[in-house]
């Protein structure tokens, strides 16, 4: 497909989503524009992240740290890279000193990975980074993230120790078929409200991030304020080797 042909599919992608956001939030009374949509862009080339960018998104998500180290420095700096998979603590360093422009890590899941970011963060001497705890809502053990139980002892462990994090939310990641998709959300919101409960803040000073390609309208309607969209903007993903993070 021509370069030309490609921006106009990206860039209709982009205008349905946002449609599709618009119409999700007023059916339950919010404001679109408090939700916030990265653009999933794992396995995608430069030049398609580009054209989704030149139509007017700011804000990508990435999976892996070899690929967002490698594309970030090709793309503009006025860019808002989310970092959404597994982090293991020996890429900490590589993925901050190449991304200055990184916004947020929405996947912190254990002590061990917010103390390493803490201290990277620190060490680098950038901007305290945001952070959103990962919460496995659904007990997939392969998923990542904190059981429930233990979500308001970590994020208490990130706001009292990690002074170089910004602790904004929780993340949660709904079940493949999506049939327990809104108890996973039920689940989020709960753990929402104990946290904001621990820590004395309200909930709109939480965000929740959950709802994906497949669920993310429901994701809106359940309270979502961050969601992560990928080949609804991009179309399928192309795995043409295997990565690591």
């Amino acid at each position: 497909m021509a370069a030309s042909a490609m921006d106009g599919v990206a860039a209709a992608a982009l205008r349905s989503v946002l449609q599709r956001v618009q119409l999700a939030a007023e059916r339950c009374g919010r404001r679109s524009d408090r939700v916030r949509i990265v653009a999933v862009s794992k396995t995608k080339p430069v030049p398609i992240i580009r054209q989704v960018y030149d139509a007017g998104h700011r804000c990508f998500g990435e999976n892996y740290v070899q690929e967002l180290v490698e594309k970030a420095p090709q793309l503009p700096d006025d860019i808002e890279w989310h970092f959404i998979g597994n982090l293991q603590r020996n890429k900490v360093k590589p993925l901050l000193t190449a991304v200055p422009n990184l916004s947020m890590v929405e996947s912190v899941d254990d002590e061990k990975i917010a103390n390493q970011l803490d201290r990277v963060v620190g060490n680098v001497g950038r901007k305290p980074l945001k952070v959103l705890v990962q919460v496995n809502t659904s007990g997939e053990e392969t998923k990542s993230g904190v059981e429930p139980d233990g979500c308001v002892r970590l994020v208490k462990h990130v706001t009292s120790s990690c002074p170089n994090l910004e602790f904004h939310g929780l993340m949660t990641i709904g079940m493949p078929d999506y049939t327990s998709t809104p108890e996973n959300f039920k689940t989020l919101a709960k753990c929402r409200s104990e946290v904001c409960k621990a820590l004395g803040i309200s909930e709109e000073q939480c965000e929740l991030s959950m709802g994906m390609s497949g669920d993310f309208e429901l994701a809106i309607e359940m309270g979502s304020t961050n969601v992560r969209i990928g080949s609804t903007i991009f179309g399928p993903r192309e795995y043409h080797k295997k990565q690591s993070n």
